[in-house]
Formats: structure tokens, C-alpha cells, sequence
């Protein structure tokens, strides 16, 4: 079970976790972008809702991302492996 536990931990360490904060990286920047596009362009009824869409789907993008990390604490609490912090 020790092999395991360290081979999940090391996928957890090297992929998921700078995976993980790449995309979160990303919806912030798509996020920020959508708020400047809305307010920029706000007399653009197309660019509103180019704005709107912008900060919506970063939003699921950010839930998406957030249950990611609620899901590996439970595979790795199952497991014994703590999740770097």
C-alpha cells in the first residue's frame, strides 16, 4: 500500500496540482478579460454579451476546477496521501 500511496502522491505533486493551477491562472485571466470587454463596450449590445459569456463560463470553468481538488482529497484521504498545500 506504500507503493501506492506514493505513486498517488507523486501524480497528485507533478501533474494535477501544476495542471490545476495553470487553468486557475487561465479563468482568472479569461475572467478579468470578460469584466473588460463588458465595461469597455458597454454602449455594444454584442459585446456585452460577448463580455457576459466571457465571465460565465469562467465561472464553470472555476467550479469545474474547484470540485477537481474536492475529488482528489477524497481519492487521496481514501488512500492515506496528504495533498500538497
Amino acid at each position: 500500500m506504500d507503493t501506492l500511496s506514493t505513486f498517488i502522491a507523486n501524480i497528485v505533486r507533478l501533474i494535477f496540482t501544476p495542471i490545476i493551477g495553470l487553468l486557475m491562472a487561465l479563468a482568472l485571466f479569461y475572467f478579468v478579460w470578460g469584466i473588460f470587454i463588458f465595461i469597455m463596450q458597454a454602449d455594444n449590445p454584442e459585446a456585452r454579451k460577448k463580455g457576459t459569456s466571457h465571465i460565465l463560463w469562467s465561472l464553470v470553468g472555476f467550479v469545474i476546477m474547484v470540485s477537481v481538488i474536492g475529488i482528489l482529497s477524497v481519492v487521496t484521504g481514501t488512500f492515506g496521501v496528504s495533498l500538497p498545500r
